[in-house]
C-alpha cells in the first residue's frame, strides 16, 4: 500500500527535507532539477508528488494523497474541509501584514471610514480581518506581483505574506498591520488515516519528534 505525500517547491520542500529523513523518507531527486511531478523515494511505498502549494489541500482533501504540508495561510483560505491537521511543524515561518504606499496615512484613513481598494492573494484572510475592524474595503484577487498593485493605482494597500520585509522596501511600501503568524501544517487525509494507519502513524510520530522548536 503506497504512501503519498503532496509537497510543494521551494522553501516548504527544503526545509520538509529534515523532517523525511527523520522519518526515514529520502527523496530519490530534487523537485527544483526534475521535471517530474511524481518523485520516488528509498522507501518503495512511499512516494512525494509535486504540486502547487494552494493545491495540496485540494489533492489530500479528495485522497489523490494522504498527507501534505501547506502553509496556515493556504489552509485557511482553502477551508481545511476534510482534512486533519495534527501538526504545526514550525517551518516556512512568516507574517501576514497589510502593507502600503511610503507616506500613505493608513491609520487615518481606518479613523475616518475610508473604503479602501485592497489587493490580495488572500480574499478570505483579508476580508475577515477588515470585517472585524469594521473598515469597508473592495478585495481584488491577484495571483501574484503583489506590490505593484498600489504603484499603478490599482489598490491602496495590500494584504500579503512578509518575510523579512525586503521586497517592500525595494518597492516603497510599509508593513503598517499584522494579520497572523504563519507557519506550514502537517495535513492528513481523514479516510487515509484509518486505512493506512500502520504506514502514517510512523511518519506522524517522527515527524513530531524532529520538529523545530
Amino acid at each position: 500500500m503506497t504512501l503519498t505525500i503532496a509537497l510543494s517547491k521551494g522553501r516548504i520542500f527544503e526545509e520538509t527535507v529534515p523532517l523525511l529523513a527523520a522519518a526515514g523518507i529520502v527523496p530519490a531527486e530534487a523537485p527544483e532539477s526534475s521535471r517530474k511531478l511524481i518523485i520516488g523515494t528509498n522507501r518503495p511505498d512511499v512516494q512525494l508528488v509535486i504540486v502547487r502549494a494552494s493545491d495540496v489541500p485540494t489533492y489530500v482533501q479528495y485522497g489523490a494523497a494522504d498527507l501534505g504540508i501547506a502553509g496556515r495561510d493556504v489552509l485557511i483560505e482553502h477551508g481545511g474541509v476534510g482534512l486533519y491537521q495534527p501538526l504545526d511543524l514550525n517551518i516556512a515561518k512568516c507574517r501576514m501584514m497589510v502593507a502600503v504606499p511610503e507616506g500613505f496615512d493608513y491609520e487615518d484613513a481606518v479613523r475616518h471610514g475610508a473604503r479602501l481598494k485592497v489587493a490580495t492573494k488572500y480574499p478570505q484572510i483579508a476580508r475577515e480581518h477588515f470585517a472585524e475592524k469594521g473598515v469597508h474595503v473592495d478585495i481584488i484577487k491577484l495571483y501574484g506581483s503583489m506590490e505593484l498593485a498600489p504603484l499603478v493605482g490599482l489598490a491602496d494597500a495590500i494584504v500579503d505574506l512578509v518575510s523579512t520585509g525586503g521586497t517592500l522596501k525595494a518597492n516603497k511600501l510599509t508593513a503598517v498591520e499584522h494579520l497572523l503568524d504563519i507557519s506550514s501544517r502537517l495535513i492528513v487525509n481523514q479516510a487515509a488515516l484509518k486505512l493506512k494507519y500502520p504506514t502514517i502513524q510512523p511518519v506522524l510520530d517522527a515527524f513530531a519528534g524532529a520538529v523545530p522548536a
